[in-house]
């Protein structure tokens, strides 16, 4: 039998100030874990892969469908600000992928080291930094996770090295697969397969979508990145391989993203708006989530609004801050190049103009 936890409404909580007549919820009883049947992973130089049936307790719920409405809203406040013109630049923005980011922190330590390209704020998010830093850093903001001077795709925290504008880069990865095999390092490859590459669909750019496969003599398994359990069940697999000695491994994670490419493609010239519409209606991964949580009884959906109250009021507090937060000074521009390293006086735009950089 799984065990049982008492949890008190917040209706129940509240019924003192609820109008004549109406009748508040009684207290529930919810449980405290569940299985679930999980997709299974396609496999490639692998006999056995990750589970098909996964365990979800009731706080790992709650704490993953808090992180990923996090970073929905987070992103859509995003929009709204560049659209504002307060936000300027690059900015790619990750909505439609959140079981991604937060399946791999789930099932990672935080001494471990995650790098990533741009399209990162998710993953800066899990990683442990606030609303508040990455909001202020793309809007350029002394209190940014980069003090401001790296915007959306230069985000950094501990551990952490993140938004690389080269992704792929030519034959600089198959360099890299090889290196990691011939030295069997403890690296697990991700490929976030969103489906389009800028505005192409992977159909029209890949002779083999099979990008799992890519790593040739490095092991791979490909996986439904919308569903946050199947993340992080191959998540936990493809790092206990890693940590084995084993050497690297290549995981893909199946999913897609709700924006265009940046800000500045409305992502609609190369897709139509029904696909994008089908995907949210029928693979949403706060959805299936939220649905897996309520019909397993894990939560109920009063809670979960609750928590969406409280995240809007997380973001928007964010975002004041994102917007109210001074600038750098100029002086300050050539800070933080290096770490621990005597000052030293950086060229600016012409050898008349010169900055010292203060680790």
């Amino acid at each position: 039998m799984p065990k049982m936890l008492l949890v008190a409404s917040s209706l129940l909580r509240s019924a003192s100030s609820k109008p004549p007549g109406r009748v508040p919820l009684a207290a529930r009883t919810f449980v405290n874990e569940a299985s679930f049947d999980i997709r299974k992973c396609a496999l490639h130089r692998l006999e056995e892969g990750p589970p098909v049936q996964a365990v979800l307790t009731r706080d790992e719920g709650l704490k993953y469908y808090k992180l990923m409405q996090t970073v929905r809203r987070m992103e859509l406040k995003a929009d709204q600000l560049y659209k504002q013109k307060i936000i300027r630049g690059f900015c790619h923005l990750y909505d439609g992928q959140e079981a991604c980011c937060v399946g791999i922190e789930a099932a990672i330590k935080p001494s471990d080291h995650v790098i990533t390209a741009y399209r990162a704020h998710g993953f800066t998010c899990g990683r442990g930094l606030s609303v508040r830093e990455i909001l202020a850093e793309l809007t350029g903001r002394r209190g940014g996770c980069a003090k401001g001077k790296g915007g959306s795709m230069h985000m950094y925290g501990k551990n952490f090295y993140g938004g690389n504008g080269i992704v792929g880069a030519q034959g600089q990865l198959f360099e890299t697969y090889n290196m990691a095999a011939l030295w069997k390092l403890p690296c697990v490859f991700v490929c976030e397969n969103n489906r389009y590459g800028m505005g192409t669909s992977i159909e029209r750019a890949a002779a083999s979508t099979d990008y799992y496969k890519r790593g040739d003599f490095i092991p791979g398994i490909r996986v439904d990145g919308m569903d946050v359990l199947c993340v992080r069940e191959a998540t936990k697999f493809v790092a206990a391989y890693a940590r084995s000695g084993k050497g690297p491994i290549l995981m893909e994670l199946q999913t897609y993203r709700y924006h265009g490419h940046s800000m500045s493609d409305p992502g609609v010239s190369y897709r139509s708006r029904e696909e994008i519409q089908e995907v949210r209606s029928n693979s949403d991964p706060i959805m299936l989530h939220k649905n897996r949580m309520v019909n397993s009884n894990l939560a109920s959906i009063e809670e979960l609004k609750e928590i969406d109250t409280e995240v809007r009021k997380e973001i928007e507090d964010a975002a004041q801050f994102a917007t109210a937060d001074p600038e750098p000074p100029l002086e300050e521009l050539g800070h933080h190049i290096y770490s621990g390293n005597t000052p030293f006086e950086v060229r600016g735009v012409h050898k008349w103009i010169k900055y010292k950089s203060v680790s």
